[in-house]
């Protein structure tokens, strides 16, 4: 089983539980991964996708154009990422390719191998639906009604854009030439919890939404210093994750004090430059962090503030902590917008309006929805996601020697 992912952290962690799971359940399995996901892969057989995201992640921006002309000044580097997947799924000739929507290469190999392959969605982008819009469309805090089908037309177009930087990796297949076309994913795997996204009706049979992917036996634990600040007092956690540009000073300043106006102390996770905790700053009721194992920090946590990331959307919901949301990009506006209106989370906080009288009142919103959070956090934790996840694709029967339903190359998005 090769696995194949791209991205930041939250791209990469579901993958590595995929990868354990798997394995333990006697399958043998490689994954390739970005270089600086930050992501902890012991005891996983890894291999690198020559490709480091810090700097290709688009900035502050939720317009969709934004993100699709940050993947085209990223095409040196995606172009490695493409060449890497084909090259280190060849070496490990495996029975199966379960994929990123962003490893546009993915088919290519698959099919040169006569092998399946399944896709995996962490946020809805590449399975249209009339029941909510793309993640990182256009419109995607407003439900459309059955115009919503059209709008997972954006991440199509930005693909569109890649597919020739992704056939030049067809030169590393056998015959050095790409298939004529392309065999459909055998499945897709909806990385997402139904408890955050109920499975909308015309969703294709083989589209399976299988809950989160986590990982429970992980023993990451916090630093004892970190754990020391947190017995001593009731705290926030912020962090925007892989979000960078703008005045991360500025950012840092405001949260610590919009925390200080509730008695809560500050934990800010600084991540790619999201935050930047200045020396005036710097008090016995704030603890900066570039990083730190996500689940321990959040079990005492009174309240979140968050990018609305897919993974820390997760994490935080299942946590059973309330949240604030700072939508920056991509499929954050859309986390951020299910999020409140399941009422586990304020009203979205745009970043252009991240000042302390906005925040201070929003954290008092989220603070009153603890009970609901716990609620929403308990039927997450009967999920189990990831061990659906590893069922799926042990179901999954071989290609048939002149597989049907083949399509014109394109997306690998595309299911």
């Amino acid at each position: 089983m090769m696995l194949l992912t791209a991205g930041t952290r939250g791209d990469v962690e579901p993958f590595a539980a995929l990868a354990r799971r798997a394995a333990a359940s006697g399958h043998e399995v490689r994954l390739g991964v970005p270089d600086d996901s930050g992501a902890e892969l012991a005891g996983i057989d890894a291999v690198s996708l020559d490709l480091r995201f810090q700097g290709l992640v688009p900035g502050p921006s939720t317009r969709p154009w934004a993100v699709v002309r940050a993947l085209r000044d990223a095409r040196p580097g995606l172009r490695r990422l493409f060449a890497a997947g084909v090259r280190e799924t060849l070496a490990f000739a495996p029975d199966v390719v379960v994929h990123h929507p962003l490893l546009l290469s993915a088919p290519l190999v698959a099919d040169a191998l006569g092998i399946p392959r399944v896709l995996v969605e962490l946020s809805p982008v590449a399975t249209p639906t009339a029941a909510f819009p793309a993640a990182g469309g256009p419109t995607a805090t407003r439900d459309l009604g059955r115009a919503n089908r059209w709008t997972y037309a954006v991440p199509r177009a930005g693909a569109r854009l890649l597919q020739p930087d992704a056939a030049r990796a067809a030169a590393l297949l056998p015959g050095g030439t790409a298939p004529a076309a392309r065999s459909s994913s055998r499945a897709v795997l909806m990385a997402v919890s139904p408890q955050l996204l109920p499975r909308p009706a015309d969703w294709p049979e083989r589209v399976h939404l299988t809950g989160a992917w986590f990982d429970d036996a992980s023993s990451e634990a916090l630093a004892p210093d970190v754990a020391a600040f947190l017995r001593d007092g009731r705290h926030l956690v912020a962090s925007f994750g892989s979000m960078a540009g703008g005045d991360a000073a500025r950012r840092a300043q405001v949260v610590v004090a919009a925390a200080r106006a509730h008695g809560l102390r500050a934990v800010l996770l600084t991540g790619w430059g999201g935050m930047a905790l200045p020396e005036a700053l710097r008090a016995p009721d704030v603890l900066a962090l570039r990083s730190a194992p996500l689940r321990p920090l959040l079990a005492a946590a009174d309240v979140v503030l968050h990018h609305g990331g897919a993974g820390t959307t997760h994490a935080v919901a299942r946590a059973g902590v309330p949240s604030v949301v700072v939508p920056f990009a991509a499929d954050q506006p859309f986390w951020a917008g299910r999020l409140h209106r399941l009422g586990i989370s304020a009203a979205p906080v745009p970043p252009r309006r991240l000042r302390v009288g906005t925040l201070v009142p929003a954290i008092t919103d989220a603070l009153g929805r603890r009970s609901r959070a716990a609620v929403v956090a308990a039927a997450m934790r009967t999920e189990d996601g990831v061990g659906r996840a590893v069922d799926v694709i042990a179901g999954l029967e071989p290609l048939p020697e002149d597989p049907r339903g083949a399509a014109p190359l394109g997306w690998a998005g595309a299911p």
